[in-house]
């Protein structure tokens, strides 16, 4: 009794609650502890949720956890209890029998209540001492492997290998063939037709390492399902997080068009107050006109009748001859047109059909171009010819901003040496330039609002700040011809030029070279782009190839010569979210897709897209792929057939 209750106060009982565990969790340390208490406490520790780990409350040891991003109660509910514990708890804890209830079982068949000392692993019963005793004078049962309930170690004993069928034989044998490991009673009676049976010493090894081999294997399917699942709730949170910016687009949509539509009543409501007031102010006139000749009128009246009522014959004359020069015929003596009517002319047919065909926007499901199943579908188009340009544009490449939430199209007008920009702000496009001292090639991306293009033939690299007008920030000084251009990290920049041997420099953003990386094949790049894993891909037209190397110069693949899909002419070149690669082929008028390791996967767009001579490609924050296609940009997006 005595035992059980020091088992129960000393190892299966909380150090924060002091309480009997309430689902236990132990820590890399091996200390236990409710979960709800640990929870409690690295709340209080916010050191530890900033660091991403939980610290013991006994020893203050750190325990990593799986998902560092996902929520803290969720770092805690994945913690499991040790075996030891978790064998306790089974026989001891919650909802079990009192420990004081473990009574011996020979004694109780007996009638008596003996306390229970020890455990035998293979009867899987409990004895006290003299019982246990008797159990070890048996031949049979003298080499049965026994724990002592005191030492809490009944799940950690390791148990001899006995037969399921025949209990008290041990398992010697392993029949292959049926997989299952039996003793020599089991192999003569029920496997004597089986051909592969070995001994068990012999096969343990054997099953040990496939049993490892297996785990290794959980263990990265574990690991890769744990990253799904992290990327799938992030996805979530980014489709929320989509679903409110779509419908804050459709409210800006529709108080955009309100806005308009109240411009226009305030402008007829403006026109008809204005010839409202002229038709007023011209009636008002005529009336005072008119009032006028009615008091002449009324006087000559006054004078006539007065005349005609005297008896002085002189003064009636002197009237009649005054009167008799002035018209007093009856008809009418207004010869003034008639003032204007204002009138609202509307087609109420269609402006109800023009309301009925009004669109806010369309609500569609896009898929990622990474998606074998996907097609193109041409979403808009931008025509880069401007009225200023000396020659035909010749776009060497493109890439999208998001600058105060307005998505800014950059593109290098090589002939015409000029950076353009094209953005769309309230329903009206809107266009800027940027005129460089030569043609500008390759586009490095530093942020949403500046990037660095460089100019090959001015041996320099200029750095934009796009707000959205391009506006110059600094001109870089190099002391080679820089084509090809990419961003490493904020501080270096990844640039190739023409007769180098086999190579790539890095450089500092003042131009200086840090060092070069080879990459294989390629000796003259055309265009560069940094993967996610911050691999290099280098394409170049002379070779025909696609060669991607490590920050290292480690080769990773090279992508050449293919049979039926052969290079004809590689040139821009650049990476989906799932990191498989879009390469575009400008002889053959395509933009093929391979996957991150360089498999080629399909053509994603062909000149049956309407792609002419494709230089630069970059896909935006919305999946949307840009191609330059002559003198145009071609935007596409991916729909599943």
């Amino acid at each position: 009794m005595a035992t059980a209750k020091k088992l129960t106060e000393n190892h299966l009982s909380c150090a924060i609650c002091t309480e009997v565990f309430t689902d236990p969790a132990t820590l890399q340390c091996n200390h236990t502890f409710c979960k709800s208490c640990l929870l409690k406490y690295i709340n209080t520790q916010q050191e530890a949720v900033q660091a991403r780990s939980i610290p013991c409350p006994s020893c203050r040891q750190l325990t990593n956890v799986t998902n560092p991003d996902s929520p803290v109660e969720e770092w805690v509910s994945q913690l499991k209890p040790s075996h030891v514990i978790q064998g306790l708890m089974d026989d001891f804890g919650p909802g079990t029998k009192a420990v004081e209830e473990h009574l011996c079982s020979v004694c109780t068949k007996q009638g008596k209540t003996t306390p229970a000392t020890s455990w035998c692993a293979v009867c899987d019963v409990v004895f006290c001492e003299g019982c246990l005793q008797m159990h070890n004078m048996m031949p049979g049962l003298c080499d049965h492997e026994v724990a002592h309930l005191s030492d809490h170690t009944k799940t950690k004993v390791k148990r001899r290998f006995m037969c399921q069928v025949h209990r008290d034989k041990p398992i010697e044998l392993f029949c292959k063939d049926c997989k299952q490991a039996i003793c020599t009673i089991c192999c003569s009676i029920k496997h004597r037709a089986c051909k592969d049976v070995d001994t068990i010493e012999s096969t343990t090894p054997l099953v040990k390492e496939q049993l490892t081999s297996k785990i290794e294997k959980l263990g990265i399917n574990i690991a890769a399902m744990n990253n799904i699942i992290t990327q799938r709730k992030s996805t979530i949170q980014d489709v929320k997080s989509n679903s409110q910016t779509l419908k804050d687009q459709v409210i800006t949509t529709r108080d955009t068009v309100m806005h308009a539509i109240l411009r226009k009543e305030k402008q007829l409501l403006w026109q008809i107050n204005k010839y409202t007031d002229e038709q007023l102010h011209e009636l008002q006139a005529d009336i005072k006109s008119q009032e006028i000749e009615l008091q002449t009128y009324q006087q000559q009246y006054e004078f006539t009748a007065n005349a005609v009522t005297s008896d002085c014959e002189m003064d009636m004359y002197a009237i009649y001859e005054s009167v008799g020069e002035t018209s007093t015929d009856n008809r009418d003596t207004d010869n003034r047109p008639a003032a204007g009517w204002v009138v609202l002319t509307q087609n109420l047919d269609k402006l109800s059909k023009a309301v009925d065909e009004l669109q806010l926007g369309e609500v569609q499901v896009v898929t990622d171009v990474s998606d074998p199943e996907s097609s193109p579908v041409l979403h808009h188009t931008i025509d880069c010819k401007e009225d200023g340009d000396g020659e035909d544009p010749d776009f060497c490449d493109v890439t999208v901003l998001t600058v105060d939430d307005i998505k800014v199209t950059v593109v290098t007008d090589s002939d015409n040496k000029r950076l353009k920009t094209y953005y769309t702000s309230n329903f009206k496009s809107f266009h800027n330039q940027l005129l460089l001292s030569d043609g500008p090639w390759q586009i490095a991306k530093l942020s949403e609002s500046q990037i660095a293009v460089s100019v090959p033939d001015s041996q320099e690299i200029v750095t934009v700040n796009v707000t959205p007008g391009p506006v110059l920030l600094s001109t870089i000084k190099t002391s080679k011809k820089y084509y090809a251009l990419a961003s490493l990290s904020p501080s270096q920049l990844a640039a190739g030029t023409y007769k180098q041997s086999h190579s790539v420099d890095i450089l500092d953003m003042t131009g200086r070279r840090l060092r070069s990386i080879k990459t294989g094949v390629n000796g003259n790049p055309d265009y560069i782009h940094v993967t996610r894993n911050n691999n290099l891909l280098v394409s170049e037209v002379a070779v025909k190839s696609l060669v991607c190397v490590t920050s290292e110069g480690d080769d990773v693949f090279t992508y050449t010569l293919t049979g039926d899909i052969d290079l004809t002419y590689p040139w821009g070149v650049t990476t989906t979210s799932t990191g498989d690669i879009l390469l575009v082929d400008y002889d053959s008028h395509k933009v093929i897709q391979l996957t991150e390791s360089g498999q080629f996967v399909r053509d994603v767009l062909t000149q049956q897209d309407g792609l002419n001579c494709p230089r630069g490609v970059c896909l935006d924050g919305d999946g949307l792929l840009y191609v330059t296609s002559d003198r145009y940009v071609k935007v596409f997006n991916f729909y599943r057939r």
